[in-house]
């Protein structure tokens, strides 16, 4: 069996880890060999998904960073935490994106099932009778041809992430503050560095200059020593409304990208991958070749849940936005209330740990 993946971002590494595992050949299409990583980005993976990836695709225990507290606060009180999610092992880990790329790349390259190819266009695809092509190129030929349509919002945000250096201390809370220009999140990668994420409500790019008097502003207690280079992206979000055309599967990004101040992202994807390994291991162990009813089968599993959860991610972004925009403190009190009830607590975190899936 050979499966085509178009695309070799960090979720296209992932699948192809998990498919050489099940000896499946799968050729990588790319423009070139190794995509380079902006170096300030991190990802969050959820407990869950690291043990997932630990466990299936490939341990990376080396290059996360565990969490075992996170604190919210809102621009109307600073100081005051309302909502607190605390877990004495992990509730998530940090890792930065350019780490483990770099590590499943080395990986991968070991394999004799890999081959990383140029892109192909279209014709030349179909030409190689794939059982499975996954596409992962939100620029691709393929994308503008049959994944074009989508629920879209714009949030009129950019972006901005860093890393900064500061005095060792124990670092293993995260911060996220709901300011009046937007979320920005405390991200400990290590004992004297921090990554931050700033989700500036702004139609233009704002100087970086007054970006790091924010973070200053909203530190939350790092002795800083230095603000690395800032880089900034467009928030925006969308869900796909058809998620494959034959048997050529659209996945990662392409599927759904939400706002970052969960950082849930990339734990979808990683949800994604998870169920679609599981679909190929019931179509092998009764002795069929994948085909595009795995695309079939994976929409009915994934497509209603994956909407769903992208909405509440959005809804809790609009919540606490609604807020800023009012002389109250209404939204914050209730928030506080309901997350000190014991149950309402462990149910976001189990929502943030697993999404919709259990």
């Amino acid at each position: 069996m050979k499966v085509c993946i178009i695309g070799d971002g960090l979720v296209s590494l992932t699948l192809a880890k998990m498919l050489i595992q099940k000896d499946i050949l799968v050729e990588i299409l790319s423009g070139k060999e190794n995509s380079k990583y902006d170096k300030s980005r991190t990802l969050g993976i959820s407990k869950s998904n690291a043990d997932y990836f630990n466990k299936e695709i490939l341990n990376i225990n080396n290059i996360l960073w565990n969490i075992r507290n996170i604190k919210v606060y809102t621009e109307k009180n600073l100081k005051e935490e309302i909502l607190n999610f605390k877990n004495n092992k992990q509730i998530f880990s940090i890792v930065k994106n350019f780490n483990l790329q770099k590590l499943l790349f080395k990986n991968l390259k070991k394999s004799k099932l890999i081959r990383f190819k140029k892109v192909n266009d279209y014709k030349n695809l179909i030409k190689q009778k794939y059982n499975l092509i996954i596409n992962c190129n939100s620029k691709h030929e393929i994308t503008k041809k049959f994944f074009f349509r989508r629920l879209e919002k714009n949030y009129n945000s950019f972006a901005y992430t860093t890393i900064i250096f500061h005095k060792e201390t124990n670092n293993n809370t995260a911060f996220q503050y709901f300011t009046k220009n937007g979320p920005i999140a405390f991200l400990p990668i290590s004992e004297n560095q921090t990554s931050v994420v700033y989700s500036f409500k702004s139609r233009n790019k704002i100087e970086i200059s007054e970006i790091k008097k924010l973070i200053h502003k909203y530190n939350p207690m790092y002795d800083i020593k230095k603000i690395d280079e800032c880089s900034c992206f467009k928030l925006k979000a969308s869900n796909l409304r058809q998620y494959y055309k034959d048997n050529i599967l659209a996945f990662g990004d392409l599927l759904h990208s939400i706002h970052p101040l969960a950082g849930q992202g990339f734990n979808m994807s990683l949800r994604d991958i998870n169920l679609l390994s599981s679909l190929i291991d019931k179509k092998m162990n009764l002795g069929l070749d994948i085909d595009r009813s795995i695309c079939h089968d994976f929409t009915i599993n994934s497509q209603d849940k994956n909407f769903l959860f992208s909405s509440g991610i959005d809804l809790i972004y609009e919540l606490f936005n609604f807020e800023s925009k009012i002389n109250s403190d209404i939204l914050s009190k209730s928030i506080y209330a309901l997350g000190k009830n014991k149950f309402i607590n462990s149910s976001l975190q189990k929502f943030a740990d697993k999404g919709l899936r259990s």
